[in-house]
């Protein structure tokens, strides 16, 4: 049976599009290490799965890409690939916190090989974020521009992944539980 999309969910999807936004805006301006730009593909795969999840980042790094960040359009693909791993990690959740960081673990991996590609093979490892500096220190040792920008990904990613997961699930608590159970 199909299930209904209604004009509440494409505000929820337009809620964690706006967050993504602005987080990643936050990170930028203030040139912190790691990029709080997924805190609504977080949400929406927690609250209704890795299809939406794929589509919150999708949508979002087309805006900012088109806006303000060039470079976050590049970096689509590895937010979808994040929003259909956490997405099916989700379903599987264990209400223990040491979930956070399992989960953190699982979907870092994956798109931290796919950013550091994008990032070394296209731009040279400089990008954006606040993270190319370590890129560029590292690069300089005998582990090169790939190696670099891997390590440096996916420490960046694992930190920014635990943080976001753990405020999504503070909000997620404080919301009221009508706003939860309404599943698409």
């Amino acid at each position: 049976m199909k299930q209904k999309f209604t004009t509440y969910h494409i505000t929820i999807l337009a809620f964690a599009i706006v967050v993504n936004i602005v987080g990643g805006q936050i990170a930028l301006m203030l040139r912190l290490p790691i990029y709080l730009d997924s805190m609504g593909t977080i949400l929406t795969s927690i609250l209704y799965g890795p299809v939406y999840g794929m589509l919150t980042s999708l949508l979002s790094g087309i805006i900012l890409g088109i806006t303000v960040d060039s470079y976050a359009l590049y970096f689509a693909p590895a937010g979808m690939l994040f929003g259909l791993l956490m997405g099916i990690l989700w379903k599987k959740k264990v209400d223990k916190t040491w979930w956070i960081f399992v989960v953190a673990l699982c979907v870092s991996v994956p798109t931290s090989f796919v950013s550091a590609g994008i990032s070394a093979y296209l731009f040279g490892g400089i990008t954006s974020s606040g993270s190319s500096y370590l890129v560029q220190l590292l690069s300089k040792t005998p582990l090169g521009l790939t190696l670099s920008c891997f390590i440096v990904q996916f420490f960046t990613d694992y930190i920014d992944r635990v943080v976001e997961i753990g405020l999504i699930l503070l909000v997620l608590k404080k919301l009221p539980k009508n706003f939860i159970k309404k599943k698409i």
